[in-house]
């Protein structure tokens, strides 16, 4: 007895010494021995070594090394020994052999609480929480003994784990009729339960009631008002626990740092990073990453960047935070550029970085780099997984690879919502409507909930191709899945019907909304002003300021348009002076407006003094400025805009052509002209419509009317009625009758319901006498049913705006206007006026 016990105690000091022993020098002797003479005298000393053997584990292959004890317990005869049998279920849980343990446990003659204790937290531990919260049942059922406060701690876990309410409601009852509610670890278990279930007063409510708080109690609290959208509470509770002994750790940090980017609060995430600069101490790398991510999220890159450059040891959470952080600041290219760093280092992405780097090659269109991506997510078994799979989907559809897009699609062995919103939108992009109807039909019929961005990519595709019947059907679906009274929804629904020409129900859509954030505002805007509907827009801006909405750049870039298509130049400047008070003018979309605005009420000057005042204007502004010039026929200046534009290498697109030749056709600048209409291919655009219209006119003007039509005939599409309304236009100044009436009976062939060729067609015969044939054309129109656009002319008086047309009167105050009309056509008379009426038509 004495030599065993002499040689355990020199084994103990081999262990403490070593911190590893080999377990067949120490061990396999005393297992192996069957006679419990050799080398243990009695039981107890037996009992006493198998006890600390256990409790050693002197082992590295532990699974082994435990059913070798439990094998030894056994032979000594000690398989009723509750304190063994604890330790033996002990060692299995550590060693993941929850089989091994449940089977133990089964055998068990008797059990205390230590035992199923140990089994609830074993079952726990392992994420098993159903089996966990089963065992405690059995426990409360069949045992004497009472549970503890790590016990309860390991079951009120398990049901957060498992979103059981009602289980975590019973587990609390217990709590607090077995008075633990004051235990540190069962209070802060309650307050991270309730919390997550959704339930974050009933979580304030434990939290206050604990006397003792720690750390973690504070960090659970704290993130939990962060993650229901809370922040502004959490930042209080920092301030209340700086009052307390509790020091924040890095996870208490982290939590408010999140708040602090839910809120946008800069200054206080600034505080807290002085805060832990203050304490002297390195920075734990995951507070740098939390301080990264709060940086990128609250819109400051480059100070993130900085901080990600100080890191000295980065892990794969660093390299992911920065690029995300890039991705969601639109700094793609920054995204890319680093993620090659990164692989150039030896890091290898994870599937959220991967998704992240993916969607900055979407927005960049940059398909090269996205394929280099998807080949390096091959490469490292990435792509498999679903959210990779999606992003790539999303990535090729955003670069106009569809059919990549669908390879990867139909690679997937299972579908979600996602992948088919991904595969929709990239078909709705690009107008494909049959394709993303089949998708959709498809989704429905596999039973798949359709998402909201599911309906406004529909929509979005239904209102590009003016299909109203199709809107209504979605709308239909948007009600029944209960989305209609979304913001998303709604202004998508908004812009549909408005782009469909029913701006009534676009406005019933917009009134039936309970909650309205700008952009629902924005959409109502921009359909009035589509729909030519400005003095409604007006009108809807005052509603706009007594809400609590705050304009932004596209609620004034609307307006400033609504104001331009009324010519009031009063409202526009209205407008111009509440962008600069805001800030918000040097925004490319306003100046633009604005420019447009200034340009079609005739105040080329001031539109052109917003134009040089940019530091940097985009392709639209610059297209503006040569519009505006063309307008007023200032060709030559428009030109030279149009060169300086080349110089300062901004890649001319299809609207900048139209102002180009829109200009050189008011001029008559015929070889500049065609010069200019001849370079489009160089620049990769292909001549549409508005282009051959322009030369039409141009050869026109020039007098080259048979030019003109061979140009026509030419042309590598059929003519539309636009096309030959511009040869018509010239015939008629020209007064060339015969290609004039050819010209009017093809643009009538292509558009028969345009009132425009009859009237073209008409003043040429006018202009010659030919009243018969006035007339003919008149009784055509009518039998038709083609009737003439009334033209109507208003004036802006006392902030009012009057309107009139031909033969109206009903303005209130029609005699008085008829009355001065009358005078001062005596007075223009009297003058030697004589009115030209020769391009009137019979009965006007």
């Amino acid at each position: 007895m004495r030599n065993f016990a002499l040689h355990l105690r020199h084994c103990q000091k081999k262990i403490t010494k070593t911190q590893a022993l080999n377990f067949s020098t120490f061990a396999c002797p005393v297992l192996q021995s069957q006679d419990p003479c050799l080398p243990i005298q009695n039981l107890q000393s037996r009992r006493r070594a198998l006890v600390n053997l256990l409790q050693l584990r002197v082992s590295d292959q532990p699974i082994w090394y435990d059913k070798r004890m439990h094998a030894q317990v056994v032979v000594s005869g000690f398989q009723d020994d509750v304190f063994l049998a604890n330790l033996l279920l002990h060692s299995y849980a550590k060693s993941d052999c929850i089989v091994y343990a449940r089977k133990l446990f089964d055998k068990m003659p008797e059990k205390n609480s230590v035992t199923w204790s140990s089994m609830v937290s074993m079952y726990t531990k392992h994420g098993n929480d159903e089996e966990a919260l089963v065992m405690f049942s059995e426990f409360c059922r069949n045992s004497d003994g009472k549970p503890n406060e790590y016990t309860l701690a390991s079951v009120i876990r398990a049901c957060t784990r498992l979103g059981g309410v009602d289980q975590g409601a019973q587990v609390h009852s217990f709590v607090a009729k077995t008075g633990f509610d004051q235990e540190v670890y069962v209070g802060t278990s309650l307050v991270d339960f309730y919390s997550k279930n959704g339930d974050i007063e009933e979580a304030k409510l434990i939290f206050e009631g604990l006397k003792v708080k720690s750390a973690v109690t504070w960090t659970i609290m704290i993130s939990g008002y962060a993650k229901c959208g809370r922040s502004e509470v959490s930042l209080k509770l920092f301030n209340q626990m700086r009052d307390t002994d509790v020091l924040p750790d890095k996870y208490v940090l982290s939590s408010l740092l999140t708040a602090c980017s839910a809120l946008k609060f800069i200054g206080g995430g600034k505080q807290i990073h002085a805060y832990v600069l203050r304490r002297g101490t390195v920075m734990d790398v995951s507070v740098v990453n939390v301080l990264v991510d709060f940086y990128a999220k609250c819109g400051e890159v480059q100070a993130g960047r900085k901080l990600f450059n100080t890191i000295v040891v980065k892990d794969l959470i660093s390299w992911t935070t920065m690029i995300a952080g890039y991705m969601q600041n639109s700094f793609n290219r920054e995204a890319v550029k680093l993620f090659s760093e990164m692989a150039r280092l030896g890091w290898k992405l994870d599937g959220f970085g991967c998704s992240s780097i993916l969607t900055s090659c979407a927005s960049l269109e940059a398909l090269d780099h996205g394929r280099e991506v998807h080949a390096y997510a091959i490469r490292v078994n990435l792509v498999y997984e679903d959210y990779v799979k999606n992003s790539l989907i999303d990535m090729y559809a955003k670069c106009d690879s569809l059919t990549n897009a669908r390879r990867v699609f139909d690679s997937m062995a299972d579908h979600n919502v996602v992948s088919y919103n991904a595969m929709i939108e990239g078909y709705s992009r690009q107008d494909k409507m049959s394709e993303a109807l089949d998708l959709f039909n498809e989704m429905r019929l596999r039973l798949l909930h359709p998402s909201l961005l599911t309906f406004v990519s529909l929509l979005g595709v239904s209102a590009a191709l003016f299909a109203l019947e199709l809107s209504k059907q979605i709308h239909g679906l948007v009600t029944k899945y209960g989305y209609c009274l979304d913001v998303f929804a709604g202004s998508a629904l908004i812009d549909v019907y408005s782009k469909c020409s029913f701006i009534s129900d676009a406005r019933l859509v917009f009134e039936e909304m309970y909650e309205k954030d700008i952009v629902v505002w924005n959409a109502m805007f921009c359909g009035y002003t589509q729909q030519l509907e400005s003095e409604e827009a007006l009108k809807l801006y005052l509603e706009l300021q007594l809400s609590r909405q705050n304009p932004n750049e596209f609620t004034f870039a609307a307006l400033v348009s609504a104001a331009s298509n009324l010519a009031s130049i009063q409202h526009g400047q209205q407008f111009h002076n509440q962008l600069i008070k805001m800030g918000l003018d040097s925004d490319p979309f306003v100046t633009n407006a604005l420019v447009d605005m200034y340009s079609n009420c005739g105040s080329i000057e001031e539109a052109c003094k917003i134009f040089d005042s940019k530091i940097w204007s985009d392709v639209a502004c610059w297209n503006s400025i040569i519009s505006t010039y063309a307008q007023h026929g200032e060709a030559e200046q428009a030109l030279i805009m149009f060169d300086r534009m080349m110089k300062e290498q901004i890649k001319p697109n299809f609207i900048t052509f139209v102002g180009v030749l829109s200009a050189c056709s008011h001029a008559g600048l015929v070889d500049d002209g065609l010069r200019h209409f001849e370079s489009m291919p160089q620049f990769g655009i292909e001549p549409g419509t508005e282009h051959y219209a322009c030369i039409v006119s141009l050869l026109g003007r020039a007098g080259k009317l048979f030019e003109a039509k061979e140009f026509v005939m030419k042309m590598p599409i059929k003519p539309p009625a636009i096309v030959w309304r511009s040869l018509l236009s010239a015939c008629t100044a020209a007064g060339n009758i015969e290609l004039g009436r050819y010209a009017a009976e093809m643009a009538i062939l292509s558009d028969p319901v345009d009132s425009g060729s009859y009237i073209l067609l008409s003043n040429i015969y006018a202009s010659k006498g030919m009243w018969a044939d006035v007339k003919r054309v008149r009784e055509k129109m009518e039998y038709n049913g083609v009737v003439k656009e009334t033209g109507r002319s208003w004036v802006e008086a006392n902030n009012e705006v009057h309107t009139f047309a031909a033969k109206d009167r009903t303005h209130r105050k029609t005699g008085l206007i008829l009355s001065i009309l009358d005078s001062l056509i005596l007075q223009m008379k009297g003058l030697g006026y004589v009115p030209d009426t020769t391009t009137l038509l019979i009965n006007d």
